[in-house]
């Protein structure tokens, strides 16, 4: 069995190379094809589709439950702010200074080295698949959805995001509503036209005061945000048409179609949600890896920032090193002390497991 310290230190220098590596989200190519030698360096076999890569653990066997290790190696691009080089990777001491090494290159690598301890283990008594994936940044067709329908039964996922190695045991969903309200033209001097934006304002309004019934104990309660709106042509010219985008984060107690005939109910103007995929998530306490989790000290605690555990449709947690709070941000970093002892959590959880 691979020596721990020696897969950590091999996973950190992969993170050098990451951060070094553009990967835009559906730009990940070559990000893919450093992690797929990676694997492929230490027989793990990988495969790749798009730009996916995954591995499956060497004595896998159907009987057996199948956990599935997952992160994205895609990033958002850097903001003007940076006054470091955001594909510097430049380590001082401790710290480690890139895009995508907070988000979620740290945990994207430390999962890597986690599946490598366990690769060759015959006696487990689960199987492991390890994927890092594209396009999460962008809940993209291209990442974890087009990758799910070729991987085995999954029972349960970890998805590697920053968490601080606590255990994200919920986490809220996302709708995106474009609304349209409807009026008629007519000259601005004159009594005449219906104006769609005063329309859409009784709508904004009305969303503005509403409160969801159902309040989660770990995610609270649905929030729901207009953030967009747009209408007219020139000054003096009734709008006859004024479209605004609401931003709603679900929780578990509501389906995201459930929501959307909700906001329809409440409004005059058209809605229409962009997807209905991206969905709120839970596992339960009393569940084998929690209650593992919180024996080596673990908090738990809701999430109210999207991953890709919203898009899979089995039983997941989301826990990682690094901060969500350094996420997206100017002069993002690691701290090579977070992956060393996000490695070594990992690899406590996952140790004598039994789902």
């Amino acid at each position: 069995m691979p020596e721990l310290t020696a897969l950590t230190d091999a996973a950190i220098e992969l993170l050098i190379q990451l951060v070094q590596t553009p990967s835009f989200s559906r730009e990940e190519d070559q990000t893919a094809e450093l992690i797929f030698r990676f694997l492929a360096f230490r027989g793990a076999r990988p495969q790749r589709d798009a730009n996916n890569v995954w591995t499956v653990s060497k004595h896998f066997d159907p009987a057996k439950p199948t956990i599935l290790l997952n992160s994205h190696h895609d990033t958002v691009k850097p903001g003007a702010s940076w006054a470091a080089d955001p594909f510097g990777a430049v380590v001082d001491g401790d710290r480690l200074t890139g895009l995508g090494s907070n988000d979620a290159g740290a945990s994207a690598v430390s999962l890597l080295a986690t599946f490598l301890y366990f690769h060759e283990r015959e006696n487990l008594p689960y199987n492991l698949i390890c994927a890092i994936t594209a396009e999460e940044e962008v809940s993209g067709a291209n990442g974890i959805r087009r990758l799910l329908p070729l991987l085995p039964r999954i029972d349960l996922g970890i998805v590697g995001e920053p968490t601080q190695m606590d255990l994200a045991v919920a986490e809220k969903g996302l709708v995106v509503l474009d609304c349209v309200a409807h009026g008629r033209t007519g000259h601005a001097a004159r009594e005449e036209g219906e104006n769609a934006l005063y329309k859409a304002l009784d709508d904004v309004q009305r969303l503005r005061d509403y409160r969801f019934e159902r309040v989660s104990e770990l995610l609270g309660p649905v929030k729901l945000t207009v953030t967009q709106i747009q209408a007219g042509t020139q000054h003096n010219v009734v709008p006859d048409r004024c479209t605004f985008v609401a931003d709603v984060r679900t929780n578990e107690l509501y389906t995201n179609p459930e929501v959307v005939e909700l906001v329809r109910g409440l409004i005059g103007a058209e809605v229409t949600p962009r997807s209905t995929h991206l969905n709120s998530s839970r596992i339960p306490l009393t569940h084998p890896l929690v209650q593992r989790g919180v024996a080596l000290g673990r908090r738990t605690f809701g999430s109210v920032t999207l991953s890709d555990q919203s898009m899979m449709p089995f039983i997941t947690v989301k826990i990682g090193p690094g901060d969500s709070a350094r996420s997206h941000t100017p002069d993002e970093y690691i701290l090579l002390s977070e992956i060393r002892a996000g490695v070594q959590g990992y690899v406590e959880m996952l140790d004598g497991l039994e789902l």
